[in-house]
């Protein structure tokens, strides 16, 4: 009796190996996820994250889930660096009666970049955890690593470059301010007429107006960089 139910014990035991191996879509899975990353996202001029479709979802399997690190990252990163823009024009001066007059202005327009600044580190050092725990097979890890560089850590970089550089810019306007404030008695602003009585003043403040030149060029370049980065130009 019990040699009659060996072959059936055994293949009751093997069974659940062969459903297991005929079920495993995992390769494929990687397979697909690895193609897109390369095709839509390495392969492509500057940062670009395209939205999965469902069809897309289902063909990644548990995959998805690692590519929600880098479209969470670029999600929270569009939200912070939205105001950009507007802040940048709020910072606008167009001559030294505008840094005199919106000294406030100045104050506000830095408080905002820091607190972009503040935010961008944060969703990057999320992102790079998240990144950390995930488990890839070395042939996805490559590419999800050329992709995550791309998407995630170049222009969180770049932007954290610049975000410091843009500040620089209202330092020196606000030093500018400063000096102007505490030299009132000697700088008479009239519009776009400037009039200063003492030659040291004027030579101090044309210095501070140097630099501010200097410091708005250095702006230009880092516009550009993040630009060529963004769009891969």
């Amino acid at each position: 009796m019990k040699s009659l139910f060996r072959p059936f014990v055994a293949l009751i035991a093997a069974l659940p190996l062969v459903l297991a191996a005929c079920g495993d879509k995992e390769p494929e899975q990687r397979a697909a996820f690895t193609q897109f990353l390369q095709t839509r996202i390495v392969d492509k001029p500057g940062v670009r994250v395209p939205k999965l479709t469902d069809e897309e979802k289902k063909s990644f399997g548990d995959y998805a889930a690692q590519y929600a690190v880098i479209t969470d990252f670029n999600a929270g990163m569009d939200a912070s660096v939205k105001p950009l823009s507007g802040i940048m024009q709020k910072g606008a001066m167009r001559s030294l009666n505008d840094i005199v007059s919106r000294r406030d202005d100045l104050k506000t327009v830095q408080a905002a970049l820091n607190d972009m600044n503040t935010s961008l580190k944060e969703q990057q050092a999320k992102a790079d955890a998240a990144r950390a725990q995930l488990k890839q097979p070395e042939d996805l890890k490559v590419v999800y690593d050329k992709a995550y560089e791309k998407t995630v850590s170049l222009p969180a970089d770049t932007f954290r470059d610049v975000l410091p550089q843009l500040n620089a810019t209202f330092d020196s306007s606000l030093k500018i301010a400063d000096y102007v404030e505490a030299h009132k008695s000697q700088i008479e602003i009239s519009g776009p007429i400037v009039k200063v009585k003492d030659p040291a003043v004027q030579d101090e403040l044309n210095k501070l107006l140097q630099d501010l030149n200097t410091q708005a060029k250095q702006v230009q370049q880092a516009q550009t960089r993040l630009q060529a980065v963004m769009l891969g130009r």
